[in-house]
């Protein structure tokens, strides 16, 4: 019998976990979801033909029960959920900073936990997510886990202390890779180019070398250096770089969100 997952939550994660579960091999009807707002849990509905159930017949019928909500509504949906769940269901957290002693205290039962922190990239397959395995969770549970996960992206497995510095790295890493292309646009823009071509030279670029970054076989520093002449163009803005502290500040801002990671707990 076809393995069932429930999903509480439906965002944009819960979304991006959806396809990599289908992507997996998992049929759509042998996934359902809880979601408080109807319109949306009806147009994952129509896209995916998955099953919209309850909050309460979802967690007593799944096998595998991901926990896509937001870290400070965890508590009260652990609360909620205690009660019914399926005591020898795979719990998945996947809501930052929530460590796999908070999931099992707050659910007051035996049920094996895995915890992971995985990134937004997932939606367009090129994901990553780090887990971490809690007691009893078995080598079957942990590959199917690290299968779905793996069907849009890639996946590590890391001690649970490490979670902090992963949300840090990849968890929260997009964001500030959005937020370099923002004032790579907006310094073309002040160059005197459009923002239309602006954006394209910014995009192409940086899908460009994040390409010959993972094909080349070759590190960040070496390509970083292949590409900067002496007194060049290349090397004055990285001068300019390196007198503004960007490491200091690339450093301090991974802190940031660490020590924020490390509050949610």
């Amino acid at each position: 019998m076809e393995m069932r997952v429930g999903l509480i939550g439906a965002g944009v994660m819960g979304e991006a976990l959806i396809t990599a579960l289908i992507a997996y091999g998992v049929k759509p009807e042998s996934i359902s979801i809880s979601e408080k707002r109807n319109e949306r849990a009806l147009e994952l509905v129509d896209r995916y033909s998955i099953q919209v159930v309850d909050i309460a017949t979802n967690v007593a019928v799944c096998d595998v029960l991901l926990l896509v909500v937001k870290p400070q509504d965890m508590g009260s949906v652990l609360g909620e959920i205690m009660a019914t769940i399926n005591k020898s269901a795979l719990v998945v957290t996947f809501a930052a900073g929530k460590t796999i002693s908070f999931i099992s205290q707050g659910l007051e039962t035996s049920n094996p936990v895995i915890r992971v922190m995985p990134n937004t990239p997932t939606l367009v397959g090129a994901g990553m997510a780090a887990i971490s395995c809690g007691a009893g969770v078995t080598s079957a549970q942990k590959d199917f886990v690290n299968g779905f996960l793996a069907a849009t992206g890639k996946v590590v497995e890391v001690a649970e202390n490490l979670q902090d510095a992963i949300t840090a790295t990849s968890g929260s890493g997009p964001a500030y890779f959005f937020a370099f292309a923002e004032a790579m646009v907006a310094g073309a823009q002040e160059l005197g180019l459009s923002r239309e071509v602006a954006t394209l030279l910014t995009v192409q670029t940086m899908v460009g070398s994040a390409k010959l970054l993972t094909e080349s076989g070759k590190s960040a520093t070496v390509l970083r250096e292949n590409v900067t002449s002496p007194n060049g163009t290349t090397s004055a803005a990285l001068a300019s770089l390196s007198a503004d502290q960007l490491d200091t500040i690339v450093a301090k801002a991974m802190k940031a969100a660490r020590d924020r990671s490390q509050e949610l707990a």
